[in-house]
């Protein structure tokens, strides 16, 4: 882990991901047919963009209980995407190396989303720690 505190959520490798995430998932969609634009373009993409919007929001949240009822917001939000990779797969607006390209970054923000939750929830544990001055995770 960096030894450096974290002064903002642009700091947090699983914000950055997630960022890297939501990016992708514009780029990708917009090869999506017209008729979807309104329909699963958009909920993919609101989806996609609450995992970063979450993790952010969380970030200066005061208490702990807040700061991991937004990450559990973004982790349900991330589920979601899930769906939408499989469904755009099945629906054939991706090819496999698309979905794959797409799973691959959502398990990395998935396994840094759950890290960073047990994180806070350790720091909930020990007084001593302040849940403000986490370190940045490190894939």
């Amino acid at each position: 882990m960096d030894n450096m505190k974290s002064k903002t959520f642009v700091e947090l490798i699983v914000w950055q991901k997630a960022h890297q995430f939501v990016l992708s998932v514009y780029e990708k969609t917009k090869k999506y047919p017209n008729s979807e634009m309104f329909a699963l373009v958009s909920q993919f993409r609101r989806a996609a963009v609450s995992i970063a919007a979450n993790i952010a929001e969380g970030y200066r949240k005061t208490g702990n209980a807040d700061k991991l009822r937004f990450l559990n917001i973004a982790q349900g939000s991330l589920e979601e995407c899930r769906y939408y990779i499989i469904l755009s797969n099945d629906l054939n607006y991706i090819n496999e190396t698309i979905k794959t390209e797409l799973s691959t970054l959502i398990e990395d923000v998935s396994r840094l989303l759950n890290g960073y939750s047990k994180g806070i929830i350790t720091s909930k544990n020990n007084p001593n720690n302040s849940s403000d001055s986490l370190t940045p995770l490190t894939p």
